[in-house]
């Protein structure tokens, strides 16, 4: 094999292994999830966390609340897109599960399961 193609192999392959490694690494909690009534929710990093927003169905374009933590272990608040109230919240992941637990006054909560889309 020419020096050439075998450099060339080298580096796709160098870069295929970052891509590779990089979604890897991606925290679990990232990318598109469907809600319970059927919308679609995206979770992004925004300002050191993660943030999610609708993005189909009735409520497209409202928050849907923001989080903190990594490893498939979250807490911050959960907005109900039907009313806009905040509550405190945490959301674990379980391969192509997530669940989003929304509690007011820490007493009266109530849990969904998400599903990867």
């Amino acid at each position: 094999m020419p020096r050439t193609t075998m450099t060339t192999l080298a580096i796709a392959g160098t870069l295929l292994l970052g891509t590779i490694g990089s979604a890897a690494a991606a925290d679990p909690i990232l990318g598109k999830w469907r809600a319970p009534g059927g919308g679609i929710v995206q979770v992004e990093t925004c300002g050191g966390g993660y943030c999610a927003t609708v993005i189909s169905g009735k409520h497209k374009g409202k928050a849907a609340g923001e989080m903190q933590g990594a490893n498939g272990e979250y807490s911050g608040t959960v907005i109900d897109p039907r009313d806009d109230k905040t509550y405190s919240g945490s959301a674990s992941i379980d391969g192509d599960r997530m669940s989003l637990k929304g509690c007011a006054l820490k007493i009266f909560c109530k849990t969904q399961t998400w599903v990867r889309v």
